[in-house]
């Protein structure tokens, strides 16, 4: 299970539905994270490499307030 923002994103979910699980990412916000992190949205969390899960957390860290920051 990946873990970006503190928080373990479901595996089972494709990216741009397990992305919402993190407080303060929606829908549209999810996909533009995976467009700014050249990540596929259709692919599932669990078939994420460390790479794409590192460009995640960078994307989010830089460009968003989340979870505990709100």
């Amino acid at each position: 299970m990946a873990r970006i923002a503190g928080v373990d994103i479901p595996r089972e979910k494709r990216t741009v539905i397990a992305l919402t699980y993190i407080y303060g990412i929606g829908p549209t916000a999810a996909r533009q994270i995976l467009a700014a992190a050249n990540v596929p949205g259709d692919t599932r969390s669990r078939d994420l490499t460390e790479d794409e899960v590192n460009r995640l957390r960078e994307v989010i860290d830089r460009r968003y307030k989340v979870e505990g920051d709100l």
